[in-house]
């Protein structure tokens, strides 16, 4: 069995309790010793330069092999070029040490906007890691910010994916196993044909909905299951789904 860890929506630089919080959270990931952790952006409320330095510092605390894509606050304000710097690159692929998991990380960002937008050349060097994913009996996880099918209970839709149809065509043709993201805030999981969609809520964000708290999520992977967890910082532990 391997174990992902999914953290999403740090927004350092919001206020200072931001940072309380998500220290626990990485010592509760750390805790749980996961094969991979994957972050899917919005590491800073602003994109400030100053923010990404205290971002990296945090992400340097999780001990697992971890990868990390954009959000929309992070490409405010000229972060794309920030985080590129600190983080080698907006997309890119990340296996786990036995090479039997593959994450295809995307940058759904565009600068200054809250829209996100995956675009032809990304689509098509997705299209191309997941073909060799396959071709070596990989499990497959595509990863990125902007979720691709609406959250329910987070209002009018605004933040969409441009190209949300283009690329869910892709991911459910190829039979992705799981597709993950964040920047709603708000944690969920549909199965759309084989393919699993999971949001994750946010680790350390006060923009909360409703008795939502801040939490990550964990994906529990093995031969023949997915079970996928809610992991509250300063509550329960949740089961969000189980696929077989």
């Amino acid at each position: 069995m391997f174990l992902i860890a999914h953290l999403s929506d740090l927004h350092i630089g919001e206020s200072d309790k931001v940072e309380t919080t998500l220290l626990e959270g990485i010592s509760q990931i750390n805790s749980l010793k996961p094969d991979l952790v994957l972050v899917t952006g919005d590491l800073t409320e602003n994109g400030y330069y100053d923010e990404f330095l205290r971002a990296f510092k945090f992400i340097d605390m999780i001990e697992a092999p971890t990868k990390v894509v954009p959000g929309n606050h992070d490409s405010r304000n000229v972060g794309n070029e920030t985080f590129e710097e600190l983080f080698s690159g907006r997309w890119g692929t990340i296996t786990n040490s036995k090479n039997t998991i593959k994450a295809i990380c995307l940058d759904s960002s565009e600068p200054d906007l809250n829209y996100g937008k995956i675009g032809r050349q990304q689509q098509h060097w997705m299209e191309n890691e997941i073909e060799d994913a396959k071709n070596n009996n990989q499990y497959i996880v595509v990863v990125l910010h902007h979720h691709i099918i609406s959250v329910p209970k987070t209002g009018r839709e605004r933040n969409v994916l441009a190209d949300a149809g283009d690329i869910l065509q892709s991911l459910t043709q190829n039979d992705v196993d799981l597709v993950i993201s964040g920047h709603k805030h708000v944690p969920y999981v549909w199965k759309l044909e084989n393919t699993i969609f999971a949001t994750a809520g946010t680790i350390s964000s006060f923009k909360l909905r409703g008795k939502d708290v801040n939490s990550f999520n964990t994906y529990n992977i093995d031969k023949n299951s997915l079970k996928i967890y809610l992991n509250q910082i300063y509550g329960d532990k949740i089961i969000l789904g189980e696929y077989k």
